[in-house]
């Protein structure tokens, strides 16, 4: 892709413009939201002006090569620099397409058993084990906001908040129907049965502004129980929280009454500000529906096959012979495929932009 040279220059400008503005603001709050902007505009303003020197460089390179005494070292340099301005150009690219917004956000996990009774709850418990292992992996922090134990193991619904850098723009692309077939430790006759459970993924934003009305909200008191309940309540100290216009409801099980309040606030402020993202996707899916990122989360995603030991992910056609390893967490090579994928989408769009 050739990058229109305005676009680069505009980019340049703007970088330029908000370093000199931090330079004499005096205000907090400008500085703050300069500080902000100036840390996005940096890396897109190193790439680009790396591009650009390597650009200049190909026309040095040629006016060398015109020379008799240095053609041949002028082409040797020009052709490994004509094989390097792609990669430059696609990184520049990258970084100027339209990305998410919630990229390098923390995120609020949720994974709930669907179909399968039993079975389905310790599928659930799979891929929250799974998550967990992944996290730790990357060093994120996982805390649990809340936990219902299936009555045979594994999980009805579990909640966590995972923190750490890039949490969502990794996992967000897990959110959706994941299906498993295997025999259950309760099947007596080998069979293979087929279970579901659904995962969602939230963006955790600290500085989005969603205002609760305290009419538009019930709260209740409950003695929990499951995980994160009879191990920990002796009080009726846990919190549900109902959103009245949205029907939307939010729990957490901890000791502290007042540290459950100020959790199902969070989690219900990520719920709102969920609910504004998905209006947001569904008007941008009507021009382009993107294979990996609808955010359809009826929909079936991921099938984990335990008798071939196979994972396929239906929205890419990859199918991965590793399901033990991907199961212990190791999910990069089927998280990298979905981001590639995305990026192309990305990439593109840009690419019509300029047309």
């Amino acid at each position: 892709m050739r990058l229109p040279q305005a676009r680069l220059d505009q980019v340049l400008d703007r970088f330029h413009q908000v370093e000199a503005r931090m330079g004499a603001a005096s205000d907090g709050a400008e500085i703050v939201r300069l500080s902000k902007e100036h840390a996005e505009l940096k890396p897109v303003a190193d790439a680009v002006q790396a591009l650009a020197r390597a650009r200049a460089e190909v026309e040095d390179l040629k006016v060398m090569a015109s020379d008799p005494e240095m053609a041949a070292m002028a082409a040797d340099e020009l052709e490994a620099l004509n094989a390097r301005l792609p990669e430059l150009e696609r990184e520049v690219a990258l970084l100027l397409a339209p990305r998410d917004a919630d990229e390098n956000a923390s995120a609020v996990l949720e994974v709930r058993a669907g179909t399968g009774g039993d079975e389905a709850a310790l599928f659930a418990g799979d891929l929250f084990r799974m998550y967990s292992r992944y996290a730790s992996t990357r060093g994120w922090r996982v805390e649990l906001d809340s936990a219902t134990e299936g009555e045979a193991g594994g999980y009805k619904e579990i909640i966590a908040t995972v923190t750490g850098e890039g949490v969502f723009g990794r996992l967000k692309f897990e959110s959706g129907v994941h299906r498993v077939q295997r025999v259950p430790a309760t099947e007596t006759q080998g069979r293979i049965h087929t279970s579901a459970a659904t995962v969602a993924v939230l963006p955790e934003v600290e500085d989005v502004e969603i205002e609760i009305r305290d009419q538009d909200i019930r709260i209740d008191t409950f003695r929990a129980s499951g995980s994160g309940g009879q191990h920990v309540n002796k009080t009726d100290s846990a919190v549900r929280i109902t959103h009245l216009p949205t029907g939307i409801v939010v729990t957490s099980s901890e000791k502290s009454q007042h540290v459950n309040r100020d959790k199902a606030m969070r989690n219900l402020r990520v719920r709102l500000y969920d609910m504004q993202r998905q209006a947001k996707d569904a008007a941008r899916s009507d021009a382009r529906k993107s294979q990996v990122g609808s955010g359809d989360r009826s929909e079936r995603i991921r099938t984990y096959n335990f008798p071939q030991g196979r994972v396929t992910d239906h929205r890419i056609g990859l199918t991965l012979h590793s399901l033990p390893q991907i199961l212990e967490g190791d999910i990069d090579p089927l998280l990298n495929a979905l981001i590639a994928e995305d990026q192309a989408a990305r990439l593109a769009d840009l690419e019509a932009e300029f047309s």
